[in-house]
């Protein structure tokens, strides 16, 4: 028996077919596009300008060089005032008779002038001074030492204006004199003011 060539599908072998097709499963299945469960994110809102935007003049205004910067450290004063350390002194002698002396309203029993003498000279001489004073029983002397001139040269080194004006407390402070001495302060402008010093000695005996 000859095979027929093309041969075509008879109806009651078209309609086996179709069922034999309904009864299959495919190898490949479709897939389905996944979707993503991640929610998207709400669009942002606009930035909405200022409402009272300030303008570049008045930024330049409130803004100031160096505001900012921190302020520098005090300076650390090398060379205090003699006149503030004597007055920043503890006060030894009677108030009411040490504001009278401040005011010039004693009289000094005796003096010794000191300027234009050198430091080798005028330590003892004042040493000598107040020692007799006291063996006198005086109790307010004046010590004339000068203003001084700035000698200053712009050294390393700062050089005090007056070196006997700032020397001679120091003496007076010192041994021996310091037994003797009670108060120091700067005289009144009717006694020389800040170039001497009122010297307020103690009792002897």
């Amino acid at each position: 028996m000859a095979r027929r060539r093309n041969r075509t599908l008879s109806e009651e072998e078209r309609s086996l077919w179709d069922e034999v097709k309904k009864s299959t499963i495919p190898l490949h299945a479709e897939t389905k596009p996944s979707v993503s469960k991640t929610p998207t994110p709400p669009p942002k809102k606009p930035i909405e300008p200022s409402k009272n935007p300030k303008t570049l003049k008045q930024q330049i205004q409130e803004f100031s060089v160096g505001s900012k910067a921190k302020k520098p450290a005090p300076r650390h004063n090398l060379m205090p005032s003699i006149s503030v350390e004597l007055q920043q002194a503890p006060l030894q002698m009677d108030r009411k008779k040490y504001g009278k002396m401040r005011k010039g309203k004693l009289a000094p029993e005796a003096r010794i002038d000191l300027h234009g003498m050198t430091m080798a000279q005028a330590h003892p001489a004042l040493t000598n001074f107040i020692m007799s004073s006291h063996a006198r029983g005086l109790r307010l002397v004046l010590v004339i030492t000068g203003k001084g001139k700035d000698r200053d040269e712009g050294g390393p080194i700062p050089t005090r204006m007056g070196i006997l004006k700032h020397q001679t407390p120091q003496w007076l402070r010192a041994a021996p004199l310091k037994l003797l001495v009670m108060q120091v302060t700067e005289a009144h402008l009717s006694h020389g003011g800040s170039g001497a010093y009122y010297v307020y000695l103690r009792r002897n005996g």
